[in-house]
């Protein structure tokens, strides 16, 4: 098994004193707007500060730019139209030149490093008003997580002028995939969110599938098939450590995630040819049935707050998509259309249900409110499917696979509102992602 390397970065977020407040009406690009022109940003390369930082300052300013664009809020200004040029953090700024260039947000970094500790500082300025937007900010890491860093500089950008909570820094769990269509190896890795930063969780020896976060971060739950039937785990990503979490005699137990509070799991058990929803209590290890029907439940997910859960269900003869208290009882199918309903995931913003939905031979992914009015369908392909959202619910990741018998699969990921559909690079086939939250 290839080990999963801790973590080793302390991020420190201060404030840089000398910097002045911003005074004036900040840029803003609203996303719920169907289609946004893209705003111009310039991204000069961060300062050195000193010898050991100069390298490690342009490939956090390209970081950050590939954040920025590849949210297609964003467009660069390309450096070789630049007029200024930046070569001090406390140089002022030359307004004219920039919007002599057509740029409307300007960001400016410093590094330096020393031993193995990395400073970062940026400021955001507003060319259009000719003002800084907002202070600026000041992070504190080791070498090591200067991707982090960039990260979150990307993210500080990306909040101040949408108005919104990021998704750069944050990790995707998946499954990795090797080897032919009909003998494939799946083990689990994890990423960060744009496919950087590689590293494997368990090897290929036995089928896994399904991983998903804690709300922390710090552990995943997934399915694997190493006692030759599907059994839940819980994996410590740090240690790389796992425990059997659900072992029912004659049972079968998989599509596990955790509820907000990270103090419950919601899964599927299958015995006697039956599959209901149960929920278990992660202290007690107390398991609580929640459906308690002849269809096939499964692939639960809570809301944010944690009082419901929205799943998939055949009990009207087809599979559709329903909600219920999180303590189970009565559910009502929110589903509607035409086809089949699946893998249902709920917005960690609380507004929308991203599923998959099979009809008319093509797979979809597409999100709903959560009483299954306004569906909107957002992809179309011979197999798109298993949603996952962004930590501020403003982004979906999802698997496509390509038919026939040397037929792969990829992670793409598509806005909430249908835009910028895009492949995520992984070092070979990948399924089953799942977002974490904003790492801390």
């Amino acid at each position: 098994m290839t080990m999963f390397r801790k973590l080793t970065m302390l991020v420190a977020l201060t404030f840089a004193s000398a910097i002045t407040p911003v005074l004036a009406e900040p840029l803003r690009i609203t996303i719920d707007q169907g289609q946004i022109e893209p705003m111009p940003v310039a991204v000069p390369n961060f300062i050195g500060e000193n010898a050991a930082a100069t390298d490690i300052a342009t490939q956090i300013s390209r970081v950050v730019v590939s954040d920025l664009e590849g949210s297609a809020l964003f467009r660069e200004i390309p450096q070789s139209a630049f007029i200024s040029q930046v070569t001090s953090f406390a140089s002022p700024i030359q307004y004219s030149d920039w919007r002599a260039i057509n740029t409307q947000a300007l960001v400016t970094g410093a590094v330096s490093v020393n031993g193995s500790s990395l400073t970062v500082k940026f400021r955001l300025f507003d060319v259009v008003t000719g003002q800084a937007q907002g202070e600026g900010l000041q992070f504190v890491g080791t070498t090591d997580s200067w991707r982090r860093m960039a990260h979150k500089v990307a993210d500080a950008v990306y909040s101040r002028i949408t108005g919104e909570g990021g998704y750069f820094d944050s990790r995707v769990v998946y499954v990795a995939e090797s080897g032919p269509k009909d003998n494939r190896k799946k083990r689990l890795a994890v990423m960060d969110y744009d496919g950087a930063g590689v590293q494997y969780l368990t090897n290929d020896s036995s089928l896994v599938l399904a991983p998903r976060f804690s709300p922390t971060g710090d552990r995943v739950l997934y399915t694997s098939y190493d006692s030759g039937f599907p059994r839940i785990y819980l994996l410590d990503v740090a240690t790389v450590g796992r425990s059997l979490l659900e072992s029912q005699e004659g049972s079968m137990s998989f599509a596990p995630r955790f509820s907000p509070d990270g103090q419950t799991v919601v899964y599927s058990l299958s015995r006697g040819g039956n599959t209901d929803i149960y929920s278990l209590n992660l202290a007690s290890r107390t398991p609580t049935r929640l459906t308690n029907t002849p269809a096939i439940e499964t692939a639960p997910s809570y809301s944010p707050d944690g009082s419901q859960i929205v799943f998939e269900s055949d009990r009207s003869g087809g599979q559709q998509v329903y909600i219920m208290s999180s303590n189970g009882g009565e559910a009502r199918r929110i589903s509607k259309g035409s086809g089949r309903y699946g893998t249902p995931v709920w917005s960690p913003r609380g507004d929308l249900i991203a599923f998959t939905k099979q009809d008319g031979g093509r797979f979809h992914i597409g999100v709903m409110r959560t009483d299954g009015s306004e569906e909107r369908l957002l992809t179309t392909s011979t197999l798109d499917e298993g949603p996952t959202w962004s930590p501020n619910g403003r982004v979906i990741m999802f698997t496509r696979e390509t038919s026939g018998a040397s037929g792969t699969a990829a992670l793409y990921s598509v806005d909430a509102t249908g835009r910028n559909l895009k492949r995520i690079s992984t070092p070979g086939a990948a399924s089953d992602p799942a977002w974490s939250p904003l790492l801390k």
